[in-house]
């Protein structure tokens, strides 16, 4: 079972992921189970959630997109089905088709592409899919949210009534209109509604003038508001069936509420269900933000994960234009606690921070910024001890506070354990400070807990130094300016570089050597001996990568002249080939030569024959015996040489084809010269240039100097005009 505290959450600063996803959801109801997340129980669950996301993050490749999951929140209808004698009014109603709509078609949608998404199908057959909701709603209230004229009988006679009697009313009402402006008694508006009435506007001094009920006036008092006598009939009768249409809605709507309770809990899953997809699709959103994978998950005790972000820090810097630093490191039974040591500000907290908000982010259901060949285990319990918790209620000092959190840490560590702790030992005299840390690591050791934590003491890197299964690594620095290089190196405890930061930020040198003569020689010995290694390191690297980047550059180059000499040697070859055959083809030509001479002379046939059956027999012994199949082996090569040599001519084709049509359309867009005589013309894709003598309809007669020739205007192209 795995169960993690609210104040590992909180030191890893859990909940602002959380308020980040929040933040993403589309539904008030995703928010709220977005800021509840914390790490699952199980890891069937585990499986199932990050799968999920997966899945959902998987879908942007595809055409098949998810539906859209978005809801109005059906709590108050909810709790007004589960109450009898109440009903659902058209607005309700219109809410309930809605989310049962949305979420007929994601269950469609999963139940047709289930192999593309198995899992988020699997979690959605578990709810019922049915249109029975949404069928009862939409035979009486229309796509507008009001309720249809048809929904009963009783209702379209009332309705059709109020038709007739509102026409009535309109109709009276605009003779008294014209009568009474006629009269000159109303006011520039000339009518205006009060309580729904249409009343006349008439001018306070001609009141009495006009038969009606006064319905009011201006503020001014210049204009009172009466209802014409004749219309008051007919907004009486009008009042009464409106009564009697909302007595008939109300009957209609209780009908409907009765038939959907029944149907109350499956509209509780409905919600569950679309806000779960809701908070799914959120934790993708902050996946893509984030360019977070999927790790695989090791049923070993192995956690590799390369090229880690620390996800706030990474969102940070990326709103600032910053640059953020990956780390990479690993847990396994070979390296089970990291001691990283070296100065402040180098990031040893970061990347603490980074493996333990990105371990909870994963136990949690959510994707993780790693390269997607990293490893992670999952762990039942996390223990942080981060920062400076000096508490104030409890009058605990600092160094208090953090010996009753180690004592948790005594009870809770197993080898299913991961605990990170900042500046492990600080807060009392370092001598004994750091002899009751190491004793405390050595406990965390024996109980093959996997942790990270960051120090400054000399006895604990000098203890992950001597215990085989511990391992020392450091922040790396730059040797001359100090400046961090934020990365983690594996392998050597780190120096802590206090004398030199104190020199870099103007401490003077007098005081420094006052201060180390204040220090055990053999202290600064070793701090110095491990700042020149980390110098020396820091070198050799710049170097290292140097010789990989010429060797890579070498080895490129090498294979390019291997492909150019072997290019080369094949083409001298067939040169040699081509050589040889036309010097055979040339001694042939001497000798037919020489035996055609002879018989020219002699007119000896059977000694023509003789000496051509000579020549032939020479050939034919140079030849080798090929078997049938070596000749089709022959013919094959030399018929695939022949395609070759085709699809090349018919690929330049192909191009002369294309160029030709450009330079047509290039031509065709130019615009035509209309040509006089006297103009120098030529034919198109001719050479010679001749003069129009003169035109006729579509001909001309052009003069070549030695001839003229009839041509089609069309078939010219202009080269110069007579000057």
């Amino acid at each position: 079972m795995i169960r993690i505290s609210e104040k590992t959450l909180k030191d890893l600063e859990f909940t602002i992921v959380l308020n980040h996803l929040a933040e993403l959801c589309n539904t008030d109801y995703g928010k709220l189970k977005a800021l509840k997340i914390i790490p699952l129980p199980t890891k069937e669950k585990l499986h199932i959630s990050l799968q999920q996301v997966y899945e959902y993050k998987s879908s942007y490749l595809h055409d098949s997109k998810i539906p859209n999951h978005g809801f109005d929140a059906i709590d108050k209808e909810i709790q007004l089905l589960g109450i009898d004698n109440t009903f659902l009014e058209s607005f309700h109603l219109k809410k309930l088709i809605s989310i049962s709509v949305t979420t007929n078609e994601l269950l469609s949608f999963f139940r047709k592409f289930k192999e593309l998404y198995p899992i988020l199908h699997k979690t959605s057959s578990e709810i019922t899919f049915t249109k029975e909701i949404s069928n009862l709603i939409e035979t009486v209230v229309d796509k507008f949210g009001e309720i249809k004229d048809n929904a009963s009988s009783s209702l379209l006679i009332i309705r059709k009534e109020i038709n007739e009697v509102q026409g009535k009313l309109n109709g009276s009402f605009g003779r008294d209109l014209s009568r009474y402006n006629g009269f000159g008694y109303l006011d520039e508006i000339k009518e205006s509604v009060v309580d729904n009435r249409r009343v006349l506007a008439v001018k306070a001094m001609y009141r009495r003038k006009v038969k009606g009920a006064i319905m009011g006036n201006s503020k001014t008092g210049s204009i009172v508001y009466i209802e014409p006598e004749a219309t008051l009939q007919y907004s009486r009768a009008l009042s009464n069936l409106k009564y009697d249409e909302r007595e008939e809605v109300v009957r209609i709507l209780k009908n409907l509420t009765n038939q959907l309770r029944p149907f109350t809990e499956l509209l509780q899953d409905y919600q569950e269900y679309l806000s779960d997809i809701d908070v799914i699709s959120a934790k993708t959103k902050y996946a893509n933000r984030l360019n977070a994978v999927l790790p695989k998950i090791s049923e070993e005790r192995e956690l590799t994960i390369k090229d880690a972000y620390h996800p706030l820090l990474f969102l940070n810097n990326q709103a600032k234009g910053e640059k953020t630093y990956p780390q990479t490191i690993t847990l396994d039974p070979t390296s089970k606690i990291i001691v990283i040591s070296g100065p402040n500000a180098g990031g040893k907290s970061i990347t603490l921070k980074t493996v333990g908000l990105l371990q909870i982010m994963l136990q949690s259901g959510m994707l993780i910024p790693v390269h997607e060949y990293s490893r992670v285990c999952l762990f039942d319990t996390i223990l942080t001890d981060i920062g400076d918790n000096q508490s104030i209620e409890n009058h605990l000092s600092t160094y208090s506070y953090r010996l009753k959190n180690m004592n948790y840490f005594l009870r809770k560590c197993t080898d299913k354990t991961l605990f990170l702790i900042d500046e492990f030992g600080t807060g009392s005299d370092p001598e004994l400070g750091g002899a009751l840390a190491e004793a405390f690591l050595e406990v965390f050791y024996e109980r093959n807990s996997y942790g990270i934590i960051t120090t400054h003491y000399a006895n604990l890197k000098m203890l992950a130094n001597e215990l085989p299964n511990m391992t020392n690594a450091n922040m790396l620095f730059d040797g001359k300016t100090l400046e961090p290089l934020f990365k983690l190196h594996l392998g050597e405890a780190g120096s802590s570089f206090t004398f030199e930061v104190a020199q870099k930020n103007g401490i003077p040198y007098s005081l420094i050597n006052k201060a180390k003569k204040k220090v055990a020689r053999g202290k600064i010995r070793f701090d110095k001996s491990i700042a020149d290694l980390q110098k020396e390191r820091s070198k050799l690297q710049k170097v290292t990568a140097s010789l990989k980047s010429k060797e890579l550059k070498a080895q490129e180059e090498k294979e390019r002249l291997d492909k150019t000499n072997e290019r080369i040697q094949q083409k001298l070859e067939s040169y040699q080939e081509l050589y040889d055959s036309n010097q055979r083809m040339i001694y042939l030509g001497q000798k037919l030569n020489e035996i055609s001479e002879k018989y020219f002379h002699n007119k000896k046939k059977k000694a023509l024959i003789d000496e051509f059956m000579k020549i032939v027999q020479v050939e034919n012994s140079k030849r080798k015996k090929q078997t049938i199949k070596q000749q089709k082996i022959v013919k094959a090569k030399e018929k695939r040489v022949v395609n070759e040599v085709e699809k090349k001519v018919e690929v330049i084709r192909v191009k002369k084809k294309e160029e030709k049509k450009k330079e047509e359309k290039v031509a065709a867009a130019k615009p035509k010269v209309v040509l006089k005589v006297g103009d120098r013309v030529r034919m198109i894709d001719g050479k010679s240039i001749g003069t129009i003598d003169s035109l006729e309809k579509k001909k001309a007669i052009v003069n070549y100097g030695q001839f003229t020739t009839n041509v089609a205007i069309d078939q010219l192209e202009f080269v110069e005009r007579k000057k």
